[in-house]
């Protein structure tokens, strides 16, 4: 296969990643009649038995043993796994009431707090242009907290989690998809203790809120297992760039389902901010694209 259909098949892949990722507030939505922390559990469990079976199809299961086997790295992988609950938890939650600007926001941000945490926990050295970057999304949530009268704390918060999350995983030497197999191993043990607590109290949704609602608590591996595959195999094929600079389809999806779909709030203050973020997302991109075009220079010229 040429290089050519490897890079189309990589953006197809990225695609309906990052528009299954922005569409899932519909899919939670249809199941809000569930408590966020149930459907977290279900979450959890469906998508291990799924990267489950993944794992073991791609005959990855000495490596899911060696990263259960090593104490180090089992640590680092407990870490992520708390993080990773929380942010699961508060992203259901908050577009099951009404805030999913807040969480489209949030993963507009994300990008930045990653820098920041590069700098502040491996070293890594701002440009002037991250830096202004920073600055620019650092003033419009200030903005966003002044002029509204309200601190966006979702939309910190998911940014703020996921970023730890993606730095625990920088420093776990553990491939993606058995990464996040033993994340959600970890959590499916306590889950089915706690969903058959439930179930033994009559609390619990699968099996008393009719067939639709228990496909659906099956189907949630769909928004969460599926497109972290399909982001995997397109990330390999795609360059590096480019998927950082996809990555805002998501919540640009997100965004306008806010608003045209839920009805959201949308004040003259809010899309400041929104622009303010618009911009420093801008920045950074720019100096990505330039880093790169940096790097390829110097390739050709050391070649």
């Amino acid at each position: 296969m040429t290089q050519e259909p490897k890079s189309c098949q990589g953006y197809a892949f990225l695609v309906m990643a990052y528009t299954i990722w922005g569409f899932s507030p519909v899919y939670w939505k249809t199941l809000a009649q569930v408590p966020a922390l149930e459907l977290l559990l279900h979450r959890t469990v469906w998508s291990f038995v799924f990267l489950f079976a993944l794992v073991v199809l791609q005959k990855r299961t000495p490596e899911l043993i060696q990263a259960l086997t090593n104490p180090r790295t089992l640590l680092s992988l407990l870490g992520s796994t708390l993080i990773l609950a929380f942010n699961w938890f508060l992203f259901i939650w908050s577009v099951n009431n009404g805030h999913v600007l807040q969480t489209s926001l949030g993963y507009y941000i994300n990008p930045l707090i990653m820098v920041l945490l590069g700098m502040l926990f491996l070293k890594e050295r701002l440009t002037p242009l991250k830096w202004l970057a920073l600055l620019v999304a650092t003033a419009g949530v200030v903005y966003y907290a002044l002029g509204l009268g309200q601190f966006p704390w979702i939309a910190l918060s998911l940014a703020v989690s996921f970023g730890f999350y993606s730095l625990f995983h920088k420093i776990t030497q553990v491939t993606s998809l058995t990464g996040i197999c033993v994340e959600t191993l970890l959590l499916t043990l306590p889950a089915m203790a706690y969903l058959i607590f439930l179930d033994t109290q009559g609390r619990g949704a699968m099996f008393t809120m009719g067939v639709s609602t228990d496909l659906l608590l099956v189907g949630t591996t769909l928004v969460t297992a599926l497109p972290l595959l399909l982001f995997t195999m397109g990330a390999r094929k795609v360059p590096l760039a480019t998927v950082g600079f996809m990555q805002y389809m998501a919540p640009t999806l997100s965004f306008f389902l806010a608003i045209f779909m839920f009805n959201e709030p949308f004040s003259s203050k809010q899309l400041v901010t929104f622009v303010m973020i618009w911009a420093a997302l801008a920045l950074y991109s720019a100096d990505s694209l330039f880093v790169m075009r940096r790097a390829q220079r110097s390739m050709k010229i050391n070649g």
